[in-house]
């Protein structure tokens, strides 16, 4: 079985630590990787005993992910179910939480719908005006970059003011991935990641995953897990896994395609604004440069209206017209289509860069806005 327990924090670089944490003992005639266990009972006495409290295949993803975040991991079935844990364990019972204005929209929906739970949304950009709407022993939630417009905070001020007025800091960090960044170095209490995102990266399972350096609340998410039965199953843990192995080259290879794909788009004629924080320009650069190790391969864009975005996500033909993010494919949407999203630009595509090749993503990208805009009787060519 692999160790559950993540290794302290060493010399090993994040990448280094994508392909070697997770795997079984470095002994003679182990597996090189942790095979996925299909079993729902092991015989007894054993560790694990009922899959539904955990076993080798969730241990070893737990383990690789802990060791990324150098926190303790509990991986569940969804980000959404992860998302629900904390709120059951560490949210529940505090005064109030913070949220970004343009967060996520299922955490967003999830928060208001709380019983007993006030919620106040505000540009967590703005540290002094964040701080001063977290309540004392209140719960900071946020993302960094922010999903769609892509707002950079400074996750280590609004950790440590957080932690100053008693209250918790909870950083969704799947737009970064432990690649880019990691909250727990910064002061936060907690991460949250879509597993099924970024670090499986193949837009083939569902996971979600909560880390923490606090191990009391490690053991209440595990027990919560196991109550509510939001176990992933030994594929999808196996597979992640195999992702998370590949992580640090797909991240950098995204990274510096968004890069030159949101220069190229500032540069357009027909789009009216970027949201990237690898542009000089953006808001966001300052603190991205200082907190983050890369910009992310997330990013939006403004186009005229609702009608030219969505012919621009008709016509392009290598991108991919879907919805989430973080494949190897690269994917785009209006977003302002989604249920909950009304406060979004109605013009506003958010992509999702992949990694193929950068020049064939232009290519289809400068065409479809090109035929968009000229359609809507817009201005211009790609320069």
């Amino acid at each position: 079985m692999a160790e559950t327990s993540h290794p302290a924090a060493g010399p090993l670089h994040p990448a280094t630590t994508a392909v070697a944490a997770g795997r079984p003992p470095a002994e003679p005639g182990q597996p090189l990787n942790q095979p996925p266990l299909f079993a729902s009972v092991l015989r007894a006495p054993a560790d694990g005993e009922y899959a539904r409290y955990g076993g080798a295949s969730t241990a070893a993803v737990e383990q690789a992910i802990g060791a990324l975040e150098r926190g303790t991991a509990v991986v569940f079935s969804s980000g959404m179910a992860a998302v629900s844990a904390v709120v059951a364990t560490a949210v529940r019972g505090r005064p109030g939480l913070v949220q970004p204005l343009d967060g996520y929209h299922g955490s967003r929906a999830l928060f208001d719908s709380t019983t007993g739970l006030f919620t106040e949304s505000v540009d967590v950009a703005d540290v002094q005006a964040t701080i001063d709407a977290l309540p004392a022993h209140g719960v900071l939630w946020l993302e960094s970059p922010t999903n769609p417009l892509i707002t950079v905070a400074d996750i280590e001020a609004l950790s440590d003011a957080a932690t100053a007025k008693g209250a918790i800091a909870i950083v969704d960090s799947t737009a970064a991935t432990p690649i880019a960044q990691r909250p727990l170095d910064l002061g936060a209490h907690v991460v949250v990641h879509s597993v099924t995102k970024y670090l499986s990266g193949h837009s083939d399972l569902l996971m979600g995953a909560v880390v923490t350096r606090d191990e009391s609340l490690a053991r209440a998410l595990v027990d919560h897990r196991s109550l509510h039965g939001a176990i992933p199953g030994p594929m999808d843990c196996f597979l992640a896994l195999r992702g998370i192995r590949t992580l640090d080259v797909r991240m950098r290879r995204a990274m510096a395609s968004a890069q030159v794909l949101a220069e190229r788009l500032a540069a357009h004629p027909a789009v009216e604004r970027v949201h990237y924080p690898g542009l000089p320009t953006d808001p966001g650069h300052a603190v991205a440069s200082r907190q983050m190790d890369g910009f992310g391969a997330l990013l939006s864009f403004v186009l005229a209206d609702a009608a030219t975005a969505d012919a621009v996500c008709a016509g392009v033909e290598l991108v991919v017209h879907a919805t989430s993010l973080g494949g190897v494919e690269t994917s785009m949407e209006r977003r302002g289509r989604q249920a909950g999203e009304e406060r979004t630009p109605p013009g506003l595509i958010r992509m999702s860069v992949g990694i193929e090749h950068v020049e064939d993503l232009w290519t289809d990208l400068a065409r479809a806005i090109d035929a968009a805009s000229a359609g809507a009787g817009g201005g211009g060519t790609a320069r």
